[in-house]
């Protein structure tokens, strides 16, 4: 079967992932449509393709011990001038991301890794273009807010043609841990007259 490169990652969903995708492409970054708007757990990876069953048996496990949580994006963030990369922020949900990708690269798992840079995630809006335009990017996007509830992640698979497809889904396994509710314990008294 030969190899093929992977990757593993949340899809930011509807509306946000096309509007961030349109505006990648439109700060004129070429590759902005072979890759759909995601928050990475798993970079670039080149596999057996005989190995596909056992990662996705591997990935439903990771998958099966997680649980729905919020993920909130806002405001701009840049790699520069480490790497030529302009970012929208994840501000909440990074710890569980964190938590995600290391299960993933896990050292007994198929697809165990050590990674170039230290695990930091976020959704790329510009990457290795002019630097006006990486400018450009930073500063259009600083206000950008975007909320959804987190249920799972995905397996991608890079074409020969350079574009990314999802090949499934994995959704989580626990329940979402319950909101804190409001204490009870003053409910149902009266205050006394006065």
């Amino acid at each position: 079967m030969g190899t093929v490169t992977i990757g593993v990652s949340i899809a930011v969903p509807e509306p946000h992932g096309s509007l961030l995708q349109e505006r990648r492409a439109g700060f004129g970054d070429a590759a902005a449509h072979g890759i759909p708007t995601h928050i990475t757990l798993l970079p670039p990876t080149e596999v057996d393709g005989g190995e596909l069953p056992a990662i996705e048996a591997h990935l439903a496990e990771v998958a099966a011990s997680g649980r729905l949580f919020a993920m909130r994006l806002s405001g701009t963030g840049t790699f520069r001038p480490l790497s030529p990369v302009v970012f929208v922020q994840v501000v909440e949900g990074a710890e569980a991301c964190t938590w995600l990708q290391k299960q993933v690269r896990d050292a007994s798992g198929p697809v165990a890794r050590e990674l170039q840079f230290p695990y930091h995630p976020h959704v790329t809006v510009a990457h290795g273009i002019a630097e006006e335009a990486m400018d450009r990017a930073f500063e259009e996007l600083a206000d950008y807010e975007a909320a959804w509830p987190c249920t799972g992640f995905a397996l991608y698979e890079q074409g020969a043609d350079g574009v990314w497809r999802r090949l499934r889904d994995f959704t989580f396994g626990k329940p979402a841990l319950p909101a804190q509710s409001p204490d009870r314990s003053a409910r149902g008294r009266r205050l006394p007259a006065g």
